[in-house]
């Protein structure tokens, strides 16, 4: 939210039953300067336990993705962003994938209870010794918070992170933004479509329904967002989903890249 690298036939029984299911067949990455059809890709932080088995997936397909990362508790090791999980950062790095700020604690807005001129947000992390607790930050002290993990990627992955920031859950303010903006950070949510359903409960949203509804609505420019698992789904999205969606949209056109690629995120960052 380590898992073991799957080498087995059994744990990938699901990805084939779901590529015969859409009529997928394996394709290659799409030629690095012939992308008429971009999507982008982003993973937040979750409890770990699939994310090596969706850096496999995402090397096998030559796809380069943008991890937004929060020191989140997870199943093994000492947090998301902790020495256990340092090394496979770094191999992410050298993969080319890109990396931005989730807030150190997994820090969720609540409301603005400060004024325009002096900003204070109500605020309640997910992680973190305050995990669970509400109370009130400064827009300096949120700051603080999206810089706190960027320095830390920066140290874990030999990289400078983008100066992007994904709020926990996407919940903003126009202040919560604007404050953001003002220390050097810009929000990125995600498109309508690229909600990919991970943090659905599975008895109400399968892997194979995400994965038809991904592939019928998704379009170009889109913004795709999944996580490096979650705690409260009971059937795993990735890689069960992961593999046949990189697939099946490959099929369909599109391309993969990150927000230093976007032309809205990307530009001067």
């Amino acid at each position: 939210m380590g898992a073991k690298l799957c080498c087995t036939p059994g744990p990938w029984r699901p990805i084939a039953i779901l590529l015969i299911a859409i009529g997928a067949h394996p394709a290659g990455a799409n030629a690095p300067n012939d992308c008429k059809k971009p999507l982008y890709l982003t993973f937040d932080t979750g409890h770990m336990e699939v994310a090596p088995l969706v850096a496999d997936v995402l090397n096998r397909h030559q796809v380069r993705v943008t991890f937004f990362a929060a020191n989140e508790r997870t199943k093994e090791g000492d947090g998301s962003l902790g020495e256990h999980w340092a090394p496979w950062w770094r191999a992410r790095a050298a993969e080319g994938h890109e990396f931005a700020s989730h807030t150190w604690d997994h820090t969720y807005w609540r409301a603005d209870v400060g004024s325009p001129q002096a900003p204070v947000f109500r605020v309640r992390p997910s992680a973190g010794p305050r995990e669970g607790q509400s109370f009130q930050l400064s827009a300096a002290e949120y700051c603080a918070e999206i810089r706190r993990a960027a320095d830390r990627l920066k140290v874990v992955t030999g990289k400078a992170p983008l100066l992007l920031f994904r709020a926990p859950g996407g919940k903003t303010s126009p202040q919560l933004i604007a404050s953001a903006q003002a220390c050097g950070f810009a929000h990125v949510g995600w498109s309508p479509a690229g909600f990919l359903g991970d943090e659905l409960p599975s008895e109400s949203a399968s892997n194979a329904d995400l994965l038809r509804k991904a592939l019928r609505d998704i379009r170009s420019g889109d913004i795709l967002l999944a996580h490096l698992g979650i705690w409260s789904r009971k059937d795993p999205w990735a890689p069960a989903v992961l593999e046949p969606l990189i697939v099946g949209l490959k099929e369909q056109g599109f391309c993969f890249r990150t927000l230093r690629e976007h032309p809205v995120y990307g530009v001067g960052r």
